[in-house]
Formats: C-alpha cells, structure tokens, sequence
C-alpha cells in the first residue's frame, strides 16, 4: 500500500555493528522511518575479564526496541528465514561484513551500503585510515547499491569534504559518522521517492585501496619523509596506534606515537635519535624531526611527553627505530 504521495512505504532492514553506524540508524529512527529488524555482530569477549561485550549498534537498538538478530553464519538457513520474516523491502548496511547474495538480493528495493570514501577509490575495510596515511586532503562518503564484488556496486549519492592538515582517523572519522547519516537519510528518502538515479563507478588506471590494517602496517619506518612519518602517525590515531621501538641503556620498549607535529628543517642528526629540549622530545628524520606530543609506553597509559618526561628519564643516547 502506498501513501497518497506515492512515496513508498518502506520497511528497512540496518545491518552494522561498530560506533560509526550508529549515526546512520540513530538518524533513520530519529526521523520516523520504519526500522523493522537490526542485524549486527554475535557479542564478542573483551577487556581483561573477556567478558562478552554487546556492539555499539546492538546497545542502541536495545535502547530503542529494535528487533535484533546476531547470526555468526549469514547463511544459515534458520537467520534467512528470520530475515524473510521481517518482511522488509529495503537493506541498509553501514560498516558491516560482505553480505552473501541471497541476502543482499532478498528486498525489493535492494540492498545499499554507506562506504567511507568517494568510491571507487579506497575500496576496503579502512578507507578513513588509507585516506590519510596517503596524504589525501579531501574524501567523503558515498551510497552504492551492493552487487557480487566488494564496494563496486552503482553509486546512488556522494558527499565530499576537505581533510584538515593535523587532522586524525579518530576526528575524521566522528565527522564522516555524521555525514554518512545525513546521506543515507537522503539516499533512503530518494528510493522512497522513486527518485533514484545511479552512476556505475568509473574506473581509470590503477585504484588506491583500503586494505585492513595489521600490527606490520602501522610499524614506523623513520628512513621515509617526514610528511609520510606525519600522515601514518594521523592516520593510525587514536587506533589501532602507529607504532615503533625506543632502545635506551641497552633495554629496548615498544612506544605508540598518537600525535607529533612535524618540523622541516636541515638535521645532522641521525635518523632516529631521540633530541631533547625543554620539556619536549623530538626525532630526527631525513628532512626534519617529528616533535611528539602524546604518546604510550608499552604497558603504560597514553600521555602527553610533558607528563612522560616528568616520570620517565631518558638518556642522551636514546633512539628509535
């Protein structure tokens, strides 16, 4: 039945599990659209206790009284048919796992994805992350209807934005959380309307990707330019934390940098050696030092270099690597 404006009476389906999506449904229920079921992760052991720890999503869909369901199969002929049974015609999903196509293909209206970039460059699972360790000064977000491959589906609606030059994955990302919302609104809204036009990504020589992140990634190598020192260190903060190995007196520590501030200038220092001034610690590099600003011991709590050097001697010979 549809509404005497001949909007279409939606029945939506949200499908995510981590912060970042909570904008989007916290958005579509704020705004009355009908949220008929909230598939997210099955809850997970965490923290020291490895008590299991429900999703960000799945929190708020319990404040609001969503029905949730938690497959750890997405095949499984049993959550299929749960999935059936919540009738609806339209899928939204927001940082999520790869769907199987009986269950992207199952709404009338289809299945769309918020992705954290202005596809199709940094197809992946961490576009914020790879925009800024590139050095990118602008990105976006983008909604694409979902097809066989991965973040290669026709783009229904994009928004861009301009990266701040100190800005990190954690800022970015908070910012590109609120902007996503505001175009799956408008992208749920068009299909309402049955205003939807769509463009097939255009693909011209060789795409930057968005590959998941390891512990080897976020190493840093003190021999690259001090910008690319920088752009890691912005990119990786306030998670998983770029990291390298502080060697002093002989023991050795592993040290998370999580904001520097980068100084170009002529060195004859070497490359890794810790400079001191007052109340600041600095590393040389090729063209400069990185100036670090907040920073974590292994073991340790995240803090400033004014409080670390308060509690923490270092010697002349200290260097990283």
């Amino acid at each position: 039945m549809t509404s005497q404006n001949n909007e279409k009476d939606l029945r939506i389906v949200f499908m995510g599990t981590p912060e970042f999506a909570v904008s989007s449904l916290k958005k579509l229920v704020e705004r009355r659209q009908q949220v008929v079921g909230v598939i997210t992760a099955p809850d997970r052991p965490a923290g020291r206790g490895r008590k299991l720890q429900e999703s960000a999503v799945k929190k708020y869909a319990k404040q609001e009284k969503l029905p949730i369901l938690q497959p750890s199969n997405l095949k499984d002929p049993y959550f299929l048919k749960e999935l059936e049974a919540l009738n609806a015609n339209l899928q939204v999903v927001v940082a999520f796992r790869m769907l199987p196509k009986v269950v992207w293909q199952m709404p009338q209206y289809g299945t769309f994805n918020l992705h954290a970039s202005l596809l199709p460059e940094y197809r992946g699972a961490a576009p914020i992350n790879w925009a800024i360790i590139n050095g990118e000064t602008q990105t976006g977000v983008t909604t694409f209807f979902i097809d066989e491959k991965i973040d290669t589906g026709e783009i229904i609606l994009q928004k861009s934005t301009p990266i701040g030059p100190q800005e990190t994955a954690g800022e970015l990302h908070d910012r590109l959380a609120a902007m996503g919302a505001e175009l799956v609104l408008e992208t749920v809204e068009k299909i309402a309307e049955g205003n939807v036009q769509t463009t097939q990504q255009e693909v011209e020589g060789e795409l930057k990707l968005a590959p998941k992140i390891f512990k080897e990634t976020c190493q840093i190598d003190w021999h690259d330019p001090l910008e690319s020192i920088h752009n890691k260190i912005r990119g990786l903060s306030p998670y998983p934390g770029a990291w390298t190995t502080l060697f002093d007196q002989g023991g050795e520590l592993t040290l998370k940098i999580y904001k520097a501030v980068p100084e170009p200038s002529a060195s004859d220092q070497p490359v890794g050696a810790i400079v001191f001034g007052p109340k600041e610690m600095k590393v040389a590099v090729k063209n400069g030092f990185l100036k670090l600003k907040e920073i974590q011991l292994a073991g340790k709590r995240k803090m400033t270099v004014t409080n670390f050097l308060n509690g923490h001697e270092l010697s002349k010979k200290a260097y990283v690597r």
